[in-house]
C-alpha cells in the first residue's frame, strides 16, 4: 500500500493520498487549508487517479480544499452527517470567526457530490477497504477510518483529531464532548493491536502500542471510560 501525505495550510493538517501502489486510483483524506497544490503533486509523483475524498470530520482545516479537489477530479465526498453543516458554514462550527483576509482563500460548500458515511460502515475505494468508526468527542461527526493488516503491512488508523502522539483532539469547540472523547478513545482505539499505526490529523505518525504506554490520555481512557481531565489543545482547531 502506497501512503504519502504532508501538513497542508495554515493549520498544518495532514493531508493523505493511499493507493494499493503508484500508477493506481487512489483515496484522498482530509484535504484542507490550501492542499490542492500538495494533492496534485503527489498524485503526479506517483502516478495516481483519485476516486473519492473521504473525511475525518468537518473542520475548516480538514476541508477547506474539499471542493476544489473534488471539482478538478470529478469525484465524491464522504463525511459523517453530524458534521456536514459545517462545510457550509465553518465559522459556526468553531464558534468563532475566521478573519476576512483567511476566509477569502477558502473555498466553502458541498462538493456536487457529498455521500453521508455511519459508524461500522466499510468503503471500499481504489482497490482499498476502509473501516469507519464514529469517534464524537472533537466533534459531533467525528469519524476514524482502519485499513486492514496484510501479510506485508500492519494496520493503518487514520484517527483525524481523535488521538495524535503523545496527546488528544480539543474538546472546546461546539460540539465538543471531553466524556465522548474518553468513549471514543477507549471503544475505537484500545481495542487495536499495539502495531496499528497511527496516522492523526496533526502532528508525526506513531503506533497504537506506544500511545498505550505513554499517552496519558489513553492511559485514562483506559482506566476510566468517558471519564477524564480536560485534554490539551493541539495545533489546528
Amino acid at each position: 500500500m502506497l501512503i504519502a501525505g504532508f501538513p497542508a495550510g495554515a493549520w498544518g493538517t495532514n493531508c493523505y493520498v493511499v493507493a494499493p501502489a503508484a500508477g493506481e486510483e487512489c483515496v484522498i483524506i482530509d484535504p484542507g487549508h490550501r492542499a490542492a497544490p500538495g494533492v496534485e503533486d503527489l498524485l503526479a509523483k506517483h502516478r495516481l487517479k483519485p476516486v473519492a475524498v473521504i473525511l475525518t470530520h468537518g473542520h475548516i482545516d480538514h476541508v477547506a480544499s474539499v471542493v476544489p479537489v473534488c471539482g478538478a477530479h470529478g469525484v465524491p465526498a464522504w463525511v459523517h452527517p453530524e458534521d456536514r453543516y459545517m462545510l457550509a458554514d465553518p465559522e459556526k462550527a468553531l464558534g468563532q470567526a475566521i478573519g476576512a483576509q483567511l476566509l477569502g482563500e477558502l473555498t466553502v460548500g458541498e462538493p456536487d457530490d457529498l455521500r453521508e458515511l455511519s459508524d461500522g460502515s466499510v468503503l471500499e475505494l481504489a482497490g482499498l477497504r476502509f473501516s469507519v468508526a464514529h469517534a464524537p468527542g472533537h466533534t459531533k461527526g467525528s469519524v476514524t477510518y482502519r485499513t486492514p493488516e496484510t501479510a506485508e503491512i500492519p494496520p493503518v488508523l487514520f484517527s483525524g483529531d481523535l488521538l495524535f502522539a503523545g496527546s488528544v483532539g480539543r474538546t472546546d469547540l461546539p460540539g465538543g464532548s471531553t466524556a465522548e472523547l474518553y468513549e471514543s478513545l477507549a471503544r475505537v482505539c484500545l481495542p487495536l493491536d499495539d502495531s496499528t499505526v497511527v496516522l492523526s490529523g496533526h502532528g508525526p505518525q506513531t503506533t497504537i502500542g506506544r500511545e498505550r504506554a505513554a499517552n496519558p490520555y489513553l492511559g485514562e481512557a483506559a482506566r476510566a471510560a468517558g471519564a477524564g481531565p480536560q485534554p490539551t489543545p493541539r495545533r489546528g482547531l
